[in-house]
């Protein structure tokens, strides 16, 4: 995916999201260390009044995810009568999200969205209600744009599936 099909789709993202939020001021929490590139450039493009905090989980181990959810970093925002977004690089089984949203729903918040760049519906395991999703892609690995192999390739500005 390309650099301007990326900027492109979170100015689309970015739009329903200002006509849904123009009167509220939802808390964005963005998961890292993965989502820190679009979360970036989806703030860039919000007029709505907008806060930002972030929290950092592990799944990964390689090329899949492990099902073993550890919270490593903390919020340490009140969410009692927040409206909360989620904000996600990539939603492929789903545990690691529905372990946050677990957390999150724990905390009281008024609502809670998830907007997440890309999705993989092949690879889903649990049920989520993904309000705002860039792109869906096939069940394949990938990396760039924030996303990782062991550590490696966050950098590239566009997203690239490594090979079979």
């Amino acid at each position: 995916m390309s650099e301007d099909t990326i900027q492109q789709r979170i100015r689309e993202l970015a739009d329903h999201i200002n006509a849904d939020y123009r009167e509220r001021n939802p808390l964005f929490i963005a998961i890292l260390n993965g989502s820190f590139m679009f979360a970036a450039d989806l703030f860039k493009n919000l007029d709505a009044a907008v806060e930002i905090s972030f929290i950092k989980v592990a799944s990964y181990e390689q090329f899949s995810s492990t099902g073993n959810v550890s919270n490593l970093i903390g919020l340490t925002e009140p969410l009692h009568n927040r409206d909360v977004v989620i904000l996600e690089d990539i939603i492929d089984t789903g545990i690691t999200m529905e372990k946050i949203l677990e957390i999150i729903k724990d905390l009281d918040p008024a609502s809670i969205e998830i907007v997440t760049l890309l999705q993989k519906p092949e690879a889903l395991k649990v049920e989520l209600n993904i309000k705002y999703c860039g792109f869906e892609i096939p069940n394949k690995f990938v990396v760039g744009y924030g996303l990782d192999y062991d550590g490696l390739g966050r950098n590239f500005k566009e997203i690239l599936q490594l090979k079979d």
